[in-house]
């Protein structure tokens, strides 16, 4: 199969340290690849891929310094997609909403992964107008606030089998990784780490638009024999950070879509303490590989009981449910039901989609 990758432009793909979206496409990217498909991915000029790479820049735009437009690079990459569409079979994009309109007007197959949080008002009427795009989920709860939508699937994140390694023995200390932002609530990881008396090592990316959070409310807490700020780590560095962890502490605050690092500990072995926020439930089996649980006291309580936690079993519920196979073999599936639609790539009547009564989120597949 022909199939067009369309990545966002802030990070390479893959990244070199934080980067979700972008290490997910990396990894759908090289398996298609792989398994013998002709993929071409649209990225930055800095990403490595064993595809064939149209770089719409030079480089991340993350790195870009001085003044510059945000959207000129996406602008120009949209086009050229839509330019040479008729060489490919599929286009699967994960801008999100971004190029709606002339996914519509494309001849070739579009499907969408939306990687993002769904529940800000102002995208109600942009997903109302687009109501027949055919789209992905990362998790059941991500569709929520848009149930009604044109959803093809839901497919979970999945990672290299042997990125990382099984760490059977648990360590001294908490472990919180990803970004320094308010709704990640790493002011509750500390708290609870110096209520447990146990030592938390903080490894996250602190993005422009958190810096005044992170110097106000967080670099305060940081003066603590307890808490250690590491900053960003890389893939190799990530896996002894996680492995040799007591637990992962994600006190997330937010309607979380997936959560990357959730299943990069699970690789590991060492156990989840979440918040019970979005996809969360779908991913922890509570009692099993984690705990969810219902607030900072909840959590604490939780830290006493993760010894009861089998790390092989976080180790084997990654192996059943979260490797790059199982999700390529999804996407795959998503992929030919699409190209097999006879007539599905014309504007339809979109009062269909829009009038389509609301559905429950259990039991989507």
């Amino acid at each position: 199969m022909r199939i067009a990758q369309i990545a966002p432009l802030w990070e390479s793909v893959p990244p070199k340290c934080y980067g979700g979206t972008e290490r997910i496409v990396s990894y759908l990217t090289e398996e298609l690849v792989r398994l013998g498909h002709d993929v071409t991915l649209f990225a930055s000029g800095d990403s490595r891929t064993a595809a064939r790479l149209d770089p719409v820049c030079p480089q991340a735009l993350r790195l870009n310094s001085g003044i510059f437009h945000r959207d000129a690079p996406f602008i120009l990459m949209l086009e050229r997609v839509f330019r040479l569409s008729g060489e490919f079979d599929l286009i699967h994009s994960h801008l999100d909403l971004l190029g709606f309109p002339l996914w519509r007007r494309c001849k070739v197959p579009v499907i969408s992964t939306l990687h993002g949080r769904l529940d800000l008002p102002n995208l109600i009427p942009v997903y109302h107008e687009f109501a027949d795009m055919p789209l992905v989920s990362i998790s059941n709860a991500q569709r929520r606030p848009l149930q009604w939508a044109n959803w093809q699937a839901t497919v979970h994140h999945g990672l290299p089998r042997d990125l990382y390694r099984f760490h059977p023995e648990p360590g001294k200390y908490l472990a919180f990784l990803g970004r320094i932002a308010p709704e990640k609530r790493p002011d509750h990881a500390i708290e609870i780490a110096k209520r447990v008396g146990l030592p938390l090592r903080i490894a996250a990316k602190v993005d422009p638009v958190d810096r005044n959070y992170f110097h106000t409310e967080i670099e305060p807490l940081l003066d603590h024999p307890l808490v250690e700020y590491v900053g960003e780590l890389t893939d190799a560095e990530k896996d002894d950070f996680l492995g040799e962890a007591y637990a992962l502490m994600a006190p997330f605050d937010w309607p979380e879509p997936f959560g990357l690092v959730f299943i990069e500990s699970l690789a590991c072995g060492t156990p989840v303490l979440a918040y019970r926020r979005g996809s969360i439930p779908e991913l922890i089996d509570d009692g099993i590989t984690g705990f969810v649980c219902e607030g900072p006291s909840k959590m604490a309580a939780a830290v006493e009981q993760v010894s009861l936690i089998d790390r092989h079993r976080c180790r084997q519920a990654f192996e059943d449910r979260f490797t790059v196979e199982r999700m390529v073999q999804d996407y795959l599936a998503v992929y030919e039901d699409m190209v097999g639609q006879v007539g599905a790539f014309t504007v339809p009547d979109r009062s269909r989609f829009i009038q389509r009564p609301s559905v429950t989120v259990q039991g989507l597949s």
